[in-house]
């Protein structure tokens, strides 16, 4: 977990902290004392072994230590944003994390059935394999460049095709609580208004 100075000090820009509260809401979020850990990857013929589609979990199941059992809600307990920062260039060739078009609905659906318990990780990775196709982004750009994405957005890794090794970190933004999706007195977040959004259809409050 890379919590130097340095790293800590590139995801807490006065910025950055403004567009948490507009996309989150103001005093709904920890700044980040860390920037979680890098996947690092290096250009290669072989194809990886970790390229499936997935959602990062934000809470541990029965088995803190199996990253694997840590699970997902409808309320994204624990974490209010996924975020790619980059600390390399990345081009389409460099392996950019590839984050599927609208998913963040679809599985906020999937997750609406589950209840507070949610899904584990492996389960709803399992699930995502399945979930309409409506398109690719690639996170692609310049050094410094930070991806702010909904929690629920399955994306996946891809092979190095490139010249230089891609240096990423995936740091969660924090929930001090769980995100609120029905019966709220105030107005709804865009993180929490998406989830709304992709559970129309249901009954909710």
């Amino acid at each position: 977990m890379y919590a130097q100075q340095p790293f800590v000090d590139s995801v807490n820009s006065d910025r950055l902290h403004q567009i948490f509260d507009q996309l989150v809401g103001a005093g709904r979020w920890f700044p980040c004392r860390s920037v979680g850990t890098f996947p690092v990857r290096f250009p290669s013929p072989e194809a990886p072994n970790d390229t499936g589609k997935h959602v990062d979990a934000s809470f541990p199941g029965a088995d803190p230590a199996n990253f694997f059992e840590w699970r997902i809600n409808v309320k994204s307990k624990g974490r209010a944003l996924l975020m790619l920062v980059l600390y390399s260039d990345v081009s389409e060739l460099g392996a950019p994390a590839i984050i599927d078009k609208g998913s963040h609905m679809d599985v906020a659906k999937l997750l609406y059935k589950e209840g507070d318990g949610g899904l584990s990780f492996m389960e709803l990775a399992a699930k995502s394999e399945t979930l309409p196709h409506r398109g690719e982004v690639h996170a692609t750009g310049k050094a410094g460049t930070i991806y702010l994405c909904h929690p629920f957005l399955v994306h996946a890794a891809q092979p190095h095709k490139g010249l230089f090794p891609r240096f990423m970190a995936q740091p969660p933004l924090l929930l001090r609580n769980e995100l609120t999706i029905t019966d709220s007195k105030e107005a709804y977040s865009p993180v929490e208004a998406a989830i709304r959004l992709g559970l129309k259809g249901e009954s909710l409050g």
